[in-house]
């Protein structure tokens, strides 16, 4: 199923190919932004019809982690996160860097990979805290050789340092010292950038303390500079695309390769 897409992810979920697909999501996602602030329900609704789209996208998504689950394997993966994690907004959920880290296990072991992915669209630290990690109880009793998180873009919208920290030392306190911890993003924007140091300054503070490693993500988004935003984002703007989740499945994968290492 991993190389099958569903087809109304053919219709809504393509990736962006040229530069002036970005421009045109960035501009959606800006006049989106003008319109619920001027209280213009008709226009919001018409420019933000792709991020609903998007949205929509969600039980499917979650359908497909959980065929892929049925899947056997020698190796064992355990991912924990996002939208990202599950893929909104690439073409396939096969495509997010979960999916396109199990391809390059699978091809770098010769084995196949067993992927559990508890991965929600939407979660903040406090709902993976509440509803993921009681899932992971069970995955974790088998001792998965690899464990991936990347959570905490969704609490820079409404965001309390404390409430952060606390909720990211719950959650890395209660997974093994190999996990590898993924950096917020680059948000691009100043204001969110700012929230977004913070965030990630703590990542790295909760992860040391633990032993585990972080991936850079943020360094790695941001380079992609201009030439990115513009062509490695979905329709929403917001979501990375093929190209954008192939950016994080690169960043992940030398943390990735070690860990392989030493299981094998």
């Amino acid at each position: 199923m991993r190389r099958d897409s569903h087809p109304r992810y053919a219709e809504s979920m393509m990736p962006a190919g040229v530069p002036r697909d970005g421009a045109r999501a960035l501009a959606r996602s800006g006049a989106a932004s003008a319109a619920r602030l001027l209280g213009w329900q008709r226009l919001y609704d018409r420019v933000n019809r792709p991020l609903m789209e998007l949205a929509e996208m969600q039980p499917v998504t979650a359908q497909w982690w959980r065929e892929r689950r049925k899947q056997k394997g020698a190796f064992r993966y355990l991912a924990l996160g996002d939208s990202t994690a599950q893929g909104i907004g690439a073409s396939t959920p096969g495509r997010s860097y979960v999916g396109q880290l199990i391809d390059r296990i699978e091809a770098s072991t010769g084995e196949p990979v067993k992927v559990v992915n508890l991965a929600v669209s939407g979660a903040t630290t406090a709902l993976c805290l509440r509803d993921q990690l009681p899932k992971a109880e069970k995955v974790l009793a088998y001792e998965p050789d690899l464990v991936t998180i990347a959570i905490g873009a969704n609490d820079i919208a409404e965001w309390d340092a404390v409430r952060f920290h606390r909720n990211m030392t719950q959650i890395l306190g209660a997974l093994p010292r190999h996990t590898i911890v993924s950096e917020l993003p680059c948000f691009h924007l100043p204001w969110n950038e700012r929230k977004v140091r913070v965030a990630n300054r703590m990542i790295h503070a909760i992860a040391g303390d633990l032993g585990m490693r972080v991936v850079p993500l943020h360094r790695a988004t941001q380079e992609r500079g201009v030439a990115g935003v513009l062509t490695e984002f979905a329709a929403d703007a917001f979501h990375p695309n093929d190209r954008g989740y192939e950016v994080w499945a690169d960043t992940f994968w030398p943390l990735v390769e070690e860990r392989i290492a030493t299981v094998g």
